[in-house]
């Protein structure tokens, strides 16, 4: 995809096949720390209100020595995964909408 310029409709298109493609949300962060007390790995949590399990466990590396699961950084990447799930589709949703008032505005309106 191009960096720079507007989105075009076949990007948006892609971008929202990728999310379609994806497991459905909601998706949770799941952070492990002393005050949350999982006692275990950090993950993302796919359909939490599901009757299965499901998870996706993210592991960062420096070099080959793998990160601690409660590293600030890879709270950070988690959260960011798990929101994208919900954010991505209404971000695609909200430049269709404002591309829409552009065009009506361009053509008289």
């Amino acid at each position: 995809m191009a960096s720079d310029g507007p989105l075009t409709e076949y990007e948006l298109t892609t971008i929202e096949r990728r999310a379609a493609a994806a497991a459905p949300g909601p998706w949770l962060a799941r952070l492990e720390g002393p005050e949350r007390g999982l006692g275990g790995e950090s993950f993302i949590e796919i359909q939490p209100d599901a009757e299965t399990d499901e998870a996706i466990y993210v592991r960062r590396y420096v070099g080959a020595d793998q990160v601690a699961s409660r590293d600030p950084l890879l709270h950070a990447d988690l959260e960011f995964i798990a929101a994208a799930r919900q954010d991505v589709p209404r971000l695609v949703a909200e430049v269709r909408r404002l591309q829409a008032v552009l065009d009506r505005r361009r053509g008289g309106w």
